[in-house]
C-alpha cells in the first residue's frame, strides 16, 4: 500500500508540474484555443485577437464600429503557414490589427460558404484569388478590399491605407462595398435558355472547349496544372461514345502525365493538389482527400475504357495511400496531409518529406544511380526551389527494360528495389501533419470512389469497405432528425448543399452495388430535405446554405464545376436518377429546369460546367434503366458494372419489390434483365451479353 501511495504521489506531482509548464508555454492565446479545426488551432497562439466565424460577428463589428478582417485558409496550405510565421506572429502587426479590426480566422473547409463568397469578391477586385485569402469588409460583411499572400511590409502598408481611407471617408468605402456586392450578386443571376435541348450541338461545345486544352502536355492551357477530374469524366464519356480519337489521345496524354510525373507520389501513392509548372513535374505537395477520391473514380473508368495497366495500378496505389494515411479506425477519412514538413535542420519546408538531394540519391542508389536517374528524370527535370529532386517517371517499365536489354520482370524488380530503399529512408523523416477533420462532402466523394472502383474491378474488398463506410457515415454524420453535419468534430456547423448533394450521390452508388433499398430510401429522404431547406423556386436552383441560415447577407449558388463538381450540378444528377428510381415527376422537372438555367453559360464556358454537360448528355441521349430481378441479381449486376455504361442506372432485387421499376417483374426460378428507357422495357433476357447489346 505504501508503494502504491508513493507512486500515486509521484504521478500526481508530475501531472501538476506538466499542467503548470503547459500554462507557461505560450506567450499569447486567443479565442481559437477551443476550436477543433487544426487550421484554427495553428493560429490559437498568435498575438492577433483571432475569433472563429459565427453569426454574431457582424453584430459585434457593428457595435464596436469596426471593419471585419477575414483571413481564410486551410491546414495543409503552405503559404498560409508562411504568412502566419512572417506576419500574424508579429506583435506590431497584431497590435494594429487588434486596434482597428474584428479579426476572423476561417477554415475554408469548415465554412466553404464564407470562402466562396469572399474568393469571388477578391477575384472581382484583383483579378485572381487563392489561399491564404484575406478580405476586409464593412460590419455588414460587404467587401472593401482583399488579396492573398502578403509580406509583413505589404500587409501593414495595405491595412494602414484602408484604415485611413475609411476613417477619412466612410461613405466612400460604403459606396465601394455596395458596388462590389452588387457585382457579386449579378454573377448569381441565371437567365436560362428555353431552347430544346436536342437542338444544341455537343460537337460545337467540344469545339469551343478544345481551344482551352493543352494537346502537348495534357490538361488545360495554364501555367499551373490541376487534375480537374470532373472535366475528364465528361470528356472521357464524350470521346468514348463518339469514338473521337483525337480527344481520346488528349485524355490519355493527360492521365498518363498525371499518373507518371510529379503530381503522383511514386513511393507511397496518392496525388498532390496541383503542380506549379505546366508539365506536371513539380507539385504543391499537400494531398487532399477530395482530389484523391475523384481521381480514383476517374482512373477506374479510364481503365475500363482504355485498358491501360498504368491506370489500374494508379487506382490501387492511391487506394493503398488513402487506406494507410487518411483512414481512421472507424473507416471514415481525414481531410488532408500538409504540404510542409520538418527538414533535416528541423525547420518547416515545403515538400521536405518528399524531395531528395542529389547526394542523398547517390548514396542510397549507389551503382544503379545512372539507371535510376534516367528512369526518374533526375538530370532532365528542374529541381524545386530548395534545389531538390522530385521523382518523375519519364518512361514506361517496358521501354526502360527494352532500352537496357533486360526482361520486364528484371527491370521491375530493380525499380521495386529502388522504391523500397528510398521509402525506408523517407520513413526516417518527420512525416507531414494530418488534418484530421472528418468532412461529410469529402467522405462522400471517397465513398463514391470505392463504389466506382468496385464497379470496374469487381474487387469484393472494395465493396465491403464501401458498405462499412456508408454505415459509419450514416451513423455519425447524419443526425436523428435526418440532418447532415458538415464536420464530425464541430457539430454546430450545419451541412451545406455539397454535403447533401455528394452524400446522396454516394448513397445511390452504394445502392447500385448492393440493391439494398435502405440506401435508396436514404438518398430519397435527403433529397426531400434538401428541396425543403435549400431550394430557391425563383432561381430554380439550390442555395449553398439553408434558406433559414443566418450570417452573411449574401445567398451563394454553387454552379461552376471547379476542382470538385458544383453542388447544384450534382443535385441535378441526383434528381434525375431518383426520378427514375422512385417515379417522381417533380424531381425530373426540377432536374431539367436546373440544366436549362445553366445551359447558356455551359455552352459559352464548357470547361467550367463539365458536370452539367454530362447531365445534358443524360437528357439528350437514350438513358437506360437496367432492371435485374431474381435470385442472381447481384451477380449479374456485377457483370454489367464491368462494362462502361455511363448513360444508365441499375435497379434490382433478389426478392419481390414494390419499387416502380421492379414491381411485378419477379420470377422465383429466373433472373431476368430488363433494358428500359423511361420505364418502357424491351423483352427481358437472362443473358448479360444480350442486355449489354441492347444498350449499344
Amino acid at each position: 500500500m505504501r508503494i502504491f501511495q508513493t507512486t500515486f504521489l509521484i504521478i500526481l506531482f508530475l501531472l501538476i508540474s506538466c499542467s503548470e509548464n503547459s500554462k507557461e508555454t505560450h506567450k499569447y492565446t486567443n479565442a481559437l484555443r477551443n476550436e477543433s479545426s487544426p487550421y484554427l488551432l495553428q493560429h490559437a497562439h498568435n498575438p492577433v485577437h483571432w475569433q472563429p466565424w459565427n453569426e454574431n460577428i457582424l453584430a459585434k463589428a457593428k457595435k464596436e464600429n469596426k471593419l471585419i478582417l477575414f483571413s481564410i485558409g486551410y491546414a495543409s496550405c503552405h503559404w498560409c503557414h508562411v504568412m502566419e510565421k512572417e506576419t500574424f506572429e508579429d506583435a506590431e502587426v497584431a497590435k494594429f490589427m487588434n486596434t482597428h479590426f474584428i479579426n476572423v480566422k476561417v477554415d475554408r473547409e469548415e465554412h466553404p460558404d464564407i470562402d466562396k463568397t469572399y474568393i469571388k469578391a477578391v477575384q472581382l477586385m484583383t483579378g485572381n484569388a487563392g489561399w491564404p485569402l484575406n478580405c476586409i469588409t464593412l460590419s455588414n460583411g460587404e467587401p472593401v478590399w482583399g488579396g492573398t499572400y502578403f509580406t509583413k511590409e505589404n500587409w501593414m502598408n495595405s491595412l494602414k491605407q484602408i484604415v485611413k481611407i475609411h476613417q477619412e471617408n466612410p461613405e466612400k468605402t460604403a459606396e465601394f462595398a455596395k458596388a462590389q456586392t452588387q457585382r457579386m450578386k449579378s454573377l448569381q443571376t441565371f437567365a436560362g435558355n428555353n431552347e430544346n435541348i436536342s437542338n444544341i450541338s455537343t460537337d460545337s461545345i467540344i469545339h469551343t472547349w478544345k481551344k482551352e486544352l493543352d494537346f502537348d502536355a495534357g490538361g488545360l492551357q495554364e501555367a499551373e496544372k490541376f487534375p480537374r477530374p470532373n472535366k475528364y469524366n465528361f470528356l472521357l464519356r464524350y470521346a468514348t461514345t463518339n469514338n473521337n480519337t483525337a480527344l481520346l489521345q488528349h485524355i490519355n496524354t493527360t492521365l498518363k502525365n498525371i499518373a507518371n510525373r510529379g503530381l503522383f507520389d511514386h513511393l507511397e501513392g496518392g496525388f498532390a493538389r496541383y503542380t506549379t509548372d505546366k508539365l506536371w513535374n513539380i507539385p504543391h505537395f499537400e494531398k487532399m482527400l477530395y482530389d484523391n477520391a475523384q481521381l480514383i473514380s476517374l482512373f477506374s473508368y479510364a481503365y475500363q475504357t482504355q485498358q491501360h495497366e498504368t491506370y489500374k495500378n494508379t487506382v490501387y496505389q492511391t487506394l493503398n495511400f488513402v487506406n494507410k494515411e487518411l483512414t481512421r479506425d472507424d473507416g471514415l477519412w481525414y481531410a488532408s496531409l500538409n504540404a510542409d514538413s520538418f527538414n533535416a535542420k528541423n525547420k518547416l519546408e515545403e515538400g521536405a518529406y518528399y524531395t531528395w538531394k542529389t547526394t542523398e540519391l547517390q548514396e542510397l542508389i549507389k551503382e544503379d544511380f545512372a539507371l535510376f536517374s534516367e528512369y526518374y528524370g533526375i538530370n532532365q527535370i528542374p529541381k524545386t526551389e530548395d534545389g531538390k529532386h522530385v521523382l518523375v517517371k519519364t518512361m514506361t517499365d517496358t521501354a526502360f527494360a527494352r532500352k537496357h536489354t533486360k526482361t520486364l520482370a528484371v527491370a521491375q524488380q530493380k525499380i521495386a528495389h529502388w522504391k523500397t530503399t528510398l521509402l525506408q529512408e523517407r520513413k526516417r523523416r518527420k512525416a507531414p501533419e494530418t488534418d484530421t477533420k472528418i468532412l461529410t462532402a469529402w467522405n462522400a466523394l471517397m465513398l463514391k470512389a470505392y463504389t466506382d472502383a468496385y464497379k470496374v474491378f469487381g474487387d469484393e474488398t472494395l465493396k465491403t469497405k464501401a458498405i462499412n463506410a456508408a454505415k459509419t457515415i450514416k451513423e455519425k454524420l447524419i443526425t436523428a432528425e435526418g440532418k447532415v453535419l458538415r464536420s464530425l468534430e464541430n457539430k454546430e456547423i450545419k451541412g451545406y448543399l455539397e454535403d447533401y448533394a455528394f452524400l446522396i450521390d454516394a448513397f445511390l452508388g452504394v445502392y447500385q452495388i448492393t440493391f439494398d433499398t435502405q440506401w435508396l430510401n436514404d438518398a430519397n429522404s435527403l433529397t426531400q430535405y434538401t428541396i425543403t431547406h435549400f431550394y430557391d423556386a425563383e432561381k430554380e436552383l439550390f442555395a449553398f446554405t439553408e434558406v433559414t441560415s443566418g450570417g452573411l447577407n449574401f445567398k451563394e449558388f454553387d454552379v461552376e464545376d471547379g476542382v470538385m463538381p458544383s453542388a447544384n450540378s450534382v443535385m441535378s444528377h441526383n434528381l434525375f436518377k431518383l426520378s427514375h428510381y422512385v417515379g417522381n415527376e417533380d424531381f425530373l422537372s426540377k432536374s431539367k429546369n436546373m440544366l436549362q438555367r445553366i445551359l447558356p453559360d455551359a455552352i459559352e464556358y464548357p470547361y467550367l460546367h463539365a458536370n452539367w454537360l454530362e447531365h445534358y448528355l443524360n437528357l439528350s441521349e437514350p438513358y437506360y434503366e437496367v432492371v435485374i430481378n431474381g435470385k442472381n441479381a447481384i451477380a449479374k449486376a456485377k457483370e454489367i458494372h464491368q462494362n462502361y455504361l455511363p448513360n444508365s442506372i441499375l435497379c434490382g432485387s433478389t426478392t419481390e419489390s414494390t419499387l416502380p421499376l421492379l414491381k411485378n417483374r419477379y420470377y422465383e426460378d429466373k433472373t431476368y434483365i430488363y433494358v428500359c428507357v423511361n420505364s418502357a422495357c424491351k423483352l427481358p433476357t437472362e443473358s448479360v451479353e444480350k442486355a449489354i447489346s441492347l444498350m449499344k
